[in-house]
């Protein structure tokens, strides 16, 4: 509070619903996170793209199906400014990522390339009008891999191994648990789903609002349900895996091997169908033991490329939502590294022009040195800012009184000195020698 007003501001003018600031305390997990998942994707071969935040509607409604809660219900579209023609676009913000990973692919020719060609995104916003929730904002934030061209199991069972490696990174591997299964492709999932229906038919007027309307639009989803009237029900479902046909059994039992040759411990859940049309054979989670909530999910997606006209292209691919592992590593009270400390606070004694000068150029100097170094601004006093120097944590206050500024040189003070003898606590050195100083010191 200053000048004795509140800094309590009117509603219109806060974040709003679903969406909220990321502050500096908070940078250090998605530092700890964002570093820990790049290494391990590059060690994998993966390679980093960007995707626009806005594509054409039809980028996403084509590829995640037009009865999903997506398409339906939570995204952001729009009508862009009309051309000179008057033609207008609708536009999307990105609900997930995958869509515009394909679309990049097949637009720069990508599949020209040496199959399969690896690619993560790191830290991009999603946007999807659902409810808040624990961990997921209308604006969040996903690192995601994606493996297009080449249908080998042994890439279902790397891109899990792969986030199985970034969470032993993390600490967290030990407070999850990997549950996969398998939902079949175009020969085998169309006469399941027929199967599934037969069985749900009888029992539909009994079911909540949202499995009826699944039941015509999006049939796999009656078995993600979540109402408690449903449970019964879908525990008795029949099982898809009891249906998959000949290839897509081999595909899921190599699958199940090449995991245990990654040593990933894993549960096959048949209940696992995952929210978008475009998936095929593998489908995977990893959930929080605490709560049973998903950190991540994905699977193969054999058949988008040819939604957007390009050739059959198997593909896999995840996505991981960076504030939901936050709000993980926070349970399991995991603190990741601090930021670097910082390493000189640079203080003035005289309200004098030259005095100013001195600090500016000497901390200038350390920063283009590579040492992390602050300064006092305005005109505090010599007791402010030497609280301030204190309070900022810094090894060492490098002070420019007059004695100093005559005579070219500087006193530099030991802030985190305890221990040392009380005379070696501060020390007059000539300006020249103050970064090799403060490099010889550095702890």
């Amino acid at each position: 509070m200053r000048g004795g007003k509140t800094n309590i501001m009117p509603e219109q003018y806060r974040a709003l619903q679903g969406f909220r600031d990321i502050l500096p305390e908070e940078q250090v997990y998605w530092r700890f996170i964002e570093q820990a998942a790049a290494e391990v994707a590059r060690l994998y071969g993966y390679q980093r793209i960007e995707t626009p935040i806005v594509e054409d509607t039809a980028v996403f409604r084509r590829s995640s199906g037009e009865g999903t809660d997506i398409v339906e219900h939570e995204m952001y579209s729009f009508d862009d400014r009309a051309d000179k023609e008057g033609h207008r676009q609708n536009i999307s913000l990105r609900p997930e990522g995958t869509a515009g990973v394909v679309r990049a692919y097949l637009e720069h020719g990508m599949f020209k390339l040496p199959q399969p060609v690896k690619l993560y995104y790191m830290s991009l916003p999603m946007f999807r009008r659902e409810k808040p929730q624990a961990g997921r904002y209308r604006e969040h934030h996903q690192f995601g891999c994606e493996a297009l061209g080449d249908g080998d199991p042994a890439l279902d069972a790397e891109m899990i191994g792969l986030l199985h490696q970034i969470y032993t990174r993390l600490g967290l591997i030990q407070s999850l648990r990997v549950y996969i299964n398998s939902i079949g492709d175009g020969n085998c999932r169309p006469q399941y789903i027929e199967l599934l229906k037969d069985y749900y038919r009888p029992l539909l007027n009994d079911c909540c609002q949202d499995c009826q309307t699944r039941f015509n639009k999006n049939p796999l989803r009656l078995l993600d349900c979540k109402e408690p009237q449903d449970q019964p029900k879908i525990a008795a479902a029949p099982r898809i895996t009891d249906h998959l046909c000949d290839p897509c059994k081999e595909h899921f039992t190599a699958v199940k091997r090449f995991l245990d040759f990654n040593g990933v411990a894993y549960e096959v859940d048949p209940l696992i169908v995952r929210g978008l049309d475009y998936y095929t054979r593998t489908v995977f989670e990893f959930t929080s033991k605490n709560d049973k909530v998903a950190l991540n999910g994905g699977g193969r997606y054999d058949g988008m490329a040819e939604i957007f006209g390009g050739a059959h292209t198997p593909a896999i691919g995840f996505g991981l939502g960076i504030e939901r592992v936050i709000l993980e590593l926070k349970r399991q009270n995991i603190v990741p590294p601090a930021a670097p400390a910082m390493q000189a606070f640079v203080v003035y004694f005289s309200k004098e022009p030259a005095f100013k000068d001195a600090v500016v150029q000497i901390t200038a100097q350390l920063r283009h040195a590579g040492i992390k170094a602050e300064m006092s601004y305005g005109d505090r006093s010599r007791k402010a800012q030497m609280k301030q120097a204190n309070a900022s944590g810094a090894a060492f206050a490098v002070i420019i009184g007059e004695e100093e500024l005559a005579n070219g040189l500087v006193s530099v003070k030991h802030m985190l000195a305890e221990g040392m003898d009380i005379a070696n606590k501060q020390v007059q050195i000539k300006r020249e020698e103050l970064i090799e100083y403060l490099q010889q010191h550095e702890k």
